[in-house]
């Protein structure tokens, strides 16, 4: 399977520190938000090609830090250039899929985001459906649920239905933008945006299979840490400092 990392963004909420800097390669603990990530699916032996989608403005920058790991990643620069002509999630997982003409499973993950768990997990149990796959956890707050993909699964994981920021959020699980698409459904992304599918919010593209093929959603086991602006930043700095110091 091919891993994919949503990265293309300009993080304006994280100004100055990002004004000239991709947010996915900022240091938590001792390593790069990217670095956690890909670190894992490689100790995985699972994944077999990565591709992190940039703007052209930071192309460079991954492109560096690509030559520094010990496993091949293919930076895919999108060519823009400001967060007002960004192409948008959806589209940027249809242009790293033409660009490296991908047709085998594929897990696609925010490049913004770090999990206190091994994503071997969520892949593993992708891989147990035999379809496509996202993950869960429980939300009370509902303004947080209003700015969220909120899914309603039934008693065997199966998602019934799936809305990115609804006005009026349907259940409490919350869906992080960690998704696993097999090769079939992955090739389907075409066809979903020329039907109207959402380009902008990452989890467009898995609410459109939840209607059009199927859609499992495991409930996440630990936690994960979303790095939106200054303060959860500072948060998960101070997080993975303790656990950086318990190891």
């Amino acid at each position: 399977m091919k891993c994919i990392v949503l990265a293309a963004g300009y993080a304006t909420r994280l100004y100055p520190l990002t004004e000239n800097f991709p947010k996915p390669l900022l240091n938590v603990g001792d390593k790069t938000i990217l670095d956690w990530l890909l670190d894992d699916m490689e100790a995985s032996g699972k994944v077999n090609g990565y591709a992190v989608v940039s703007n052209h403005r930071f192309a460079h920058i991954f492109e560096d830090w690509a030559k520094t790991k010990p496993f091949h990643i293919d930076v895919i620069d999108d060519g823009t250039v400001s967060n007002e002509t960004r192409l948008g999630a959806v589209k940027d997982i249809l242009f790293a899929v033409r660009k490296l003409s991908i047709k085998e499973d594929v897990i696609v993950v925010a490049g913004d985001n770090v999990l206190d768990f091994s994503l071997s997990l969520f892949i593993d149990y992708a891989l147990s459906k035999g379809c496509s796959c996202v993950m869960r956890f429980f939300v009370e707050n509902e303004t947080i649920l209003k700015k969220s993909g909120v899914l309603c699964v039934d008693e065997n994981d199966r998602v019934l239905k799936m809305s990115e920021k609804p006005s009026k959020p349907e259940s409490n699980w919350c869906c992080p933008p960690f998704y696993y698409y097999t090769a079939e459904d992955i090739g389907r992304l075409e066809e979903a945006l020329e039907s109207g599918c959402g380009y902008d919010a990452p989890g467009s593209f898995a609410a459109w299979v939840s209607e059009n093929s199927k859609l499992f959603a495991m409930e996440m086991p630990g936690k994960r840490y979303d790095i939106g602006d200054l303060a959860s930043y500072e948060n998960v700095q101070s997080e993975f400092r303790g656990i950086c110091n318990e190891n």
